[in-house]
């Protein structure tokens, strides 16, 4: 491999990435480069050799890393990313700054972002997936997105520029996210941290909140929100098709459907990122056998298979 560019920031070779997942699989990637800041980003990205693939990758919360691991160099971001300001209308969040974190400070100062509050992960997936809650995505708040390039430059793109649509956006190749900014309505603060304390008990009222998960596994059909808000079609939600189908708990070595909620898949204790792949492929099978309906994974599943899984 051609040497690396030396950064500020940390760069370890080898780096396991199970520990940097909600599912607790995968195996270690090339590299793992932790930038001190945006500067030590954009010099390394301009000085690593454009045949190497980067992939970044936020807390881990909606990802299966496969066995293997992945090739190239994994970015994640820490500390110098996780910035939250609030200028009147709008709230400014580091790519790095949880979900939950950006929903209460901006309750804090009278904006409304609380449908990020139970959102699982960082802002910076939230916005690559156009995450959503309670019947409001990241694009009804969006205004603009800073990224650095693969080439190394530093870009600011209108929200409208990353097509956002259900669970997906379209960032430049290789890009990574540094900054949203989002325009909020006013709240009254009180209200809104009540509104939020109701999420949260609703949320752990009816999903895996205490497993080992990666948020919903696949995405309902189309036209049908993730959150079975009134007016949803009841038969054609994922966990609905999936309870048809009879696989709620179903088990492969440490993976399971979720017995509290059939579109959680969890790491029951054990389980490699080839079990619970591959149970969701049963999972998805089953379902179009049983209903017609083919499941897309909303999980993103990346890396390689474990070398004895190839041959």
């Amino acid at each position: 491999m051609t040497p690396l560019p030396t950064p500020r920031g940390t760069l370890t070779a080898g780096r396991p990435l199970a520990d940097l997942t909600w599912l607790r699989v995968g195996g270690p990637a090339d590299w793992l480069f932790q930038p001190a800041d945006e500067a030590d980003l954009a010099g390394f990205l301009h000085d690593l050799d454009p045949a190497v693939p980067v992939f970044p990758i936020g807390v881990g919360s909606n990802l299966i890393v496969r066995d293997g691991g992945i090739r190239g160099v994994v970015i994640r971001l820490g500390r110098g990313f996780n910035s939250i300001h609030v200028h009147g209308d709008l709230v400014v969040a580091g790519a790095a700054a949880l979900d939950a974190h950006v929903a209460r400070a901006a309750a804090e100062a009278g904006r409304d972002l609380t449908f990020l509050r139970t959102i699982p992960g960082s802002i910076g997936g939230a916005v690559r997936m156009n995450a959503g809650c309670y019947g409001s995505y990241v694009a009804d708040h969006l205004t603009e997105v800073r990224l650095v390039t693969r080439q190394g430059e530093t870009l600011t793109l209108a929200a409208q520029d990353l097509h956002l649509g259900y669970r997906r956006s379209t960032l430049p190749q290789g890009a990574v996210l540094v900054q949203a900014t989002f325009r909020a309505p006013p709240g009254d603060p009180a209200v809104l941290a009540a509104r939020m304390a109701d999420q949260i008990a609703r949320r752990d009222a009816s999903q895996p909140t205490k497993d080992r998960s990666a948020g919903s596994t696949f995405r309902n059909p189309a036209g049908f929100s993730s959150t079975g808000q009134p007016g949803d079609s009841q038969d054609r939600k994922a966990w609905t098709l999936i309870d048809a189908a009879g696989m709620r708990g179903a088990r492969l070595g440490g993976a399971q459907i979720s017995q509290q909620h059939a579109n959680f898949l969890i790491n029951a204790g054990g389980a490699t990122a080839a079990d619970l792949e591959e149970l969701g492929e049963r999972v998805r099978k089953r379902v179009f056998d049983h209903s017609g309906f083919t499941l897309e994974w909303e999980i993103m599943r990346v890396g390689d298979p474990a070398a004895q899984e190839q041959e």
